[in-house]
């Protein structure tokens, strides 16, 4: 075989090459030493505070190398509480008889996102799964829904999951090949902006809240292209966000309460996005 048809090929030693070869040396002090070590196979130079630009960098091209060798060219976010419970489930967050009714309540969210990510991925297949391919934060709730959708119909998903004291294990529905973890929500909450075709929001906390406004001060700001951003549940947001208010005083433009549309179900957000892409 000709050097030249073997991927990556070089005449240097590939660094997993190394690595092998500087595990395999004889046991001394000295190779027992931690600065004997390879500067990158070693963890605990590797997570040093003065490493955190280089963390950060990897953060970023770990998941972009991932994405673009799976052809992945285009997303649909689906932003939403962690605490949103499947109809009929449990409503394992509530502290009181309020919070149970109202989350038993938003459940129907769940369905919706499910529903949703389904009409997604149908259109995503048309691609080949290099389009309109559904992301989440890969956590429960709602975020569990949008990779259950995509599962429904036998599509891939992506989840972008971060490490937290709570409610951050993967959900089984994100495909195992596109879950990552992350230290850093900037470089997070980079990835999910990066391909997006449209973002969907539904009912949530500070972190949903988090990334909505992220969005909308991105595309305010024309550091993004206008793309749907779309909120699930008018009742809810015209009470937990009041744009118009902002708009009343002068905070904001009155063009940028047209950033967002309302849905309520899957069929209305997908036809938002089809008639917006001209699909």
């Amino acid at each position: 075989m000709k050097p030249e048809d073997i991927s990556g090929w070089t005449p240097l030693p590939h660094s997993d090459e190394d690595r092998k070869r500087a595990r395999s040396v004889p046991d001394t002090p000295q190779t027992r030493s931690a600065t004997y070590r390879l500067a990158w196979d070693d963890e605990d130079f590797m997570t040093r505070r003065e490493l955190r630009p280089v963390r950060l960098q990897l953060e970023l091209l770990k998941p972009e190398l991932a994405l673009a060798e799976r052809g992945i060219r285009s997303t649909v976010i689906l932003f939403g509480g962690a605490r949103i419970p499947e109809p009929g489930g449990a409503a394992w967050a509530a502290k009181n008889e309020v919070q149970k009714k109202n989350l038993e309540k938003n459940s129907r969210f769940y369905e919706e996102a499910r529903n949703f990510a389904r009409l997604c991925s149908e259109q995503s297949a048309k691609s080949y799964y290099r389009e309109y391919v559904v992301v989440t934060g890969g956590g429960p709730g709602v975020m569990e829904a949008g990779n259950r959708g995509a599962a429904d119909c036998g599509a891939p998903s992506i989840g972008l999951n971060i490490v937290l004291p709570h409610e951050q294990a993967p959900n089984l529905y994100v495909t195992p090949e596109l879950c990552f973890n992350f230290h850093y929500f900037a470089i997070r909450k980079m990835h999910f902006m990066m391909r997006a075709k449209a973002v969907a929001v539904f009912p949530g906390g500070f972190g949903t809240m988090d990334e909505l406004f992220e969005t909308l001060t991105l595309i305010q700001t024309g550091r993004m292209e206008r793309v749907p951003v779309i909120l699930f549940g008018e009742e809810f947001w015209r009470r937990a966000i009041d744009l118009h208010f902002l708009a009343e005083q002068g905070t904001i433009a009155p063009d940028d309460e047209q950033l967002i549309t309302f849905a309520e179900t899957g069929e209305e957000a997908w036809d938002y996005i089809a008639k917006f892409y001209k699909l």
